[in-house]
Order: structure tokens, then C-alpha cells, then sequence
């Protein structure tokens, strides 16, 4: 395998220091589990590289409460 350097910040650092099972396990491993519940596809087939990051900035807005509340978004289409 070849090892490579990533920057991370530092409360990023931390958060996957938490996610480690046991204390040598490495960052990839826990990276790797993460990419791991990015879903790669359906019944209709897989999904694309670009189509897979979209999901991950929803769920991420989604959490940091930037979406538009289904009411809203619901007023805005005339529904």
C-alpha cells in the first residue's frame, strides 16, 4: 500500500479519533468504513462519482440545518 500525507483539521482529526475502534487503528481503516455507508448504487444501477458526492453535501446540509424546510419548499413549488 502506498501511504500518502492528508491535511486535516484538527476538530476533523478528532472526530475520527473517536470513530476508531481501538486506539492503533489507522485513519484509513477509519476512512474507509466511512465510504463504506456512501451508498454505490440501486436496483436501477450505480451510481455515479459525482451523484454519490451530491448525496454526501445533502446529508451534510441536511445536518447543519442549510436545506429548505418541506414547507417551504412546498409554498415555493405551489404544492
Amino acid at each position: 500500500m502506498a501511504i500518502t500525507t492528508i491535511q486535516l483539521d484538527k476538530k476533523t482529526k478528532t472526530q475520527l479519533e473517536v470513530l476508531k475502534e481501538y486506539k492503533r487503528e489507522s485513519f484509513d481503516d477509519v476512512l474507509k468504513k466511512l465510504l463504506f455507508l456512501v451508498p454505490t448504487g440501486d436496483d436501477e444501477g450505480e451510481y455515479s462519482n459525482e451523484f454519490r458526492a451530491g448525496l454526501l453535501d445533502a446529508v451534510a446540509e441536511s445536518r447543519n440545518e442549510k436545506g429548505i424546510p418541506l414547507n417551504e419548499l412546498k409554498k415555493e413549488l405551489g404544492l
